[in-house]
């Protein structure tokens, strides 16, 4: 018989502080937990989110005191359940923030971190303006979570368009990989299907994307659709366009299974980069 997990992401609507952010997230924890799930997965700033002049704005805290990180620890730990809290705004150095994720055991251990890479800076047209650099500072380290469902490749919202970073990762043996996000919904309409497809397929992994829905505290919009992708590309879940649990059983092994059909991952190779295109008209240096 195959051994399935049941896993729950919680499309959350994005709230100004800290409190609402537990008020808003915490009925439906209990809920996936209520009906099975062994882990929960929450978006990129599940602890708040704000815009202010064209700026996101999420409500930040050290690490140490954060009422986020220590409400979603106590809740594991009671519960007895692993949570990927996609992330929460730390304080960071020079006045600036870390768009943090954690790994939380189900003993309410904190067994890892993540701070995302790649910041959303740019002009998408008709006033919708980002510069995520202006007040994050971008994390170096690329970070696999071990969990009883295996490795966890932990992501971040516009990391998804980055697919050499979810390459690296499979290849240091993530065969689930996870992007918890704030898509817009200019962007999530456009492209938010086919990008946790494409790294679900290209890698032979699952992708599980937790990803806020709806307006955003003075201004802008989420696109909500969490995902829930198996290695061959098929959705088994997605949110649509109102909060609440997302949930589907998965089959870990599923992820080995489809790369022994495409086995890509053992056939990279290194190869040399052609030079820069010559433009005409130009002199060659």
């Amino acid at each position: 018989m195959t051994d399935t997990v049941h896993i729950a992401c919680l499309q959350t609507r994005p709230r100004a502080r800290f409190e609402d952010a537990i008020a808003e997230a915490m009925p439906m924890a209990e809920e996936a937990v209520r009906t099975g799930a062994a882990m929960l997965f929450l978006p990129e700033y599940c602890g708040g989110l704000a815009s202010r002049d064209g700026a996101l704005v999420p409500p930040a805290a050290e690490e140490a005191v954060h009422p986020v990180l220590a409400a979603f620890r106590a809740f594991a730990g009671r519960r007895r359940v692993w949570v990927m809290l996609g992330s929460i705004a730390v304080t960071g150095p020079k006045g600036k923030i870390l768009n943090r994720g954690y790994m939380i055991d189900d003993t309410g251990q904190v067994c890892g971190h993540y701070d995302k890479i790649h910041l959303f800076d740019v002009d998408l047209g008709k006033g919708q303006r980002y510069r995520e650099s202006a007040h994050v500072v971008p994390g170096e380290r690329a970070v696999v979570h071990d969990t009883p469902l295996g490795r966890i490749g932990h992501t971040i919202c516009y990391d998804l368009r980055f697919p050499q970073l979810y390459r690296s990762l499979a290849a240091s043996g993530a065969e689930i990989l996870t992007c918890p996000a704030a898509f817009t919904r200019t962007t999530g309409e456009a492209h938010w299907h086919v990008l946790n497809r494409a790294r679900a397929i290209e890698n032979g992994a699952f992708m599980i994307s937790p990803c806020a829905v709806g307006p955003v505290p003075g201004g802008g919009e989420s696109y909500g659709h969490s995902l829930i992708v198996d290695p061959w590309g098929k959705v088994l879940a997605d949110g649509g366009s109102a909060a609440g649990v997302v949930a589907a059983r998965i089959d870990p092994g599923e992820a080995r299974r489809a790369r022994a059909r495409i086995p890509s991952l053992s056939h990279d190779r290194q190869f040399t980069l052609p030079r820069a295109a010559h433009t005409p008209g130009r002199k060659s240096a």
